[in-house]
């Protein structure tokens, strides 16, 4: 799973950058989402991979810190940027006129850095306050990876502020996102319903279904994991939810955004004709 998420996330990334039919708002954003996706992915697998053919499952604190950062960085910003996404396709569908007056470049890049700046910032809250607890003699931690609940759970200090950060951070943010979801994809398939086409209409609900999975396999596991007190955390009840939102949905997230798309798919084809006739 993880080799097919870097190449599809990859060949996205390359994509969008060479091509210039593609150097749209739109794409910005579904490049972004890939690097972040790629990224999410890097954080974790490479060194589970290396824990699973070692002897020594071992991590030092500094890159269990260092992990838990990016991690929490990239997690944050795939949140953000779903729900971005969802409104820019309400608004081309929705609002064309409003849609035309966003297509500034300037704008999406704005938009694009302060999603990247709420992650660093979310990060930064998490990754300090949890390094400042107390660990002792405990080491163990009940995950394949440096995650908030489970190194909540090893520390011997107070955690209630951490807890007490983790809730309301998690659900303002999953509020605002899921929020703008609803809202915009609502709107979307009402907007779909008055279409005088079935094809076009049987097109668009085939469109809208897939990004509505993808999107309520992420946030649906993510709330599960993060809204809740860490004493109910437990590996083997979490393990398979955790890599439904580490691995599997930014796998998924190229295939469901980019490739089923034809100006994607043209410039595929463009591009590997290019390779090999040149």
């Amino acid at each position: 799973m993880y080799l097919v998420g870097v190449l599809g996330n990859s060949t996205i990334i390359a994509l969008i950058t060479v091509d210039s039919q593609l150097h749209t708002p739109m794409y910005f954003l579904i490049k972004n989402l890939s690097l972040v996706d790629l990224c999410l992915m890097t954080v974790i697998v490479p060194k589970l991979l290396i824990n699973i053919i070692s002897e020594q499952k071992t991590i030092s604190f500094v890159n269990c810190m260092s992990q838990l950062f990016f991690f929490v960085l990239f997690a944050g910003m795939e949140s953000i940027l779903l729900g971005v996404m969802a409104y820019d396709r309400y608004v081309a569908i929705c609002k064309p006129l409003r849609f035309f007056m966003l297509k500034n470049r300037s704008v999406f890049a704005l938009l694009v850095t302060g999603c990247w700046l709420t992650g660093f910032l979310n990060s930064m809250l998490h990754s300090v306050t949890i390094a400042l607890l107390s660990f002792g003699s405990m080491n163990k931690i009940q995950q394949f990876f440096c995650d908030i609940p489970p190194l909540l759970k090893l520390s011997c200090s107070d955690t209630t502020i951490n807890e007490f950060l983790l809730l309301v951070e998690a659900s303002a943010i999953a509020m605002v996102c899921i929020m703008s979801l609803l809202v915009s994809y609502v709107n979307i398939i009402v907007a779909i319903l008055r279409m005088s086409s079935s094809e076009g209409r049987h097109k668009a609900f085939s469109t809208c279904s897939s990004h509505l999975i993808t999107v309520t396999l992420y946030y649906g596991t993510i709330l599960f994991t993060y809204i809740r007190p860490t004493s109910t955390y437990s590996l083997e009840k979490d393990k398979v939810v955790t890599v439904i939102y580490t691995v599997v949905t930014p796998m998924l997230n190229p295939f469901i955004y980019s490739l089923r798309n034809k100006q994607v798919k043209e410039a595929l084809r463009k591009t590997i004709d290019r390779s090999l006739f040149q």
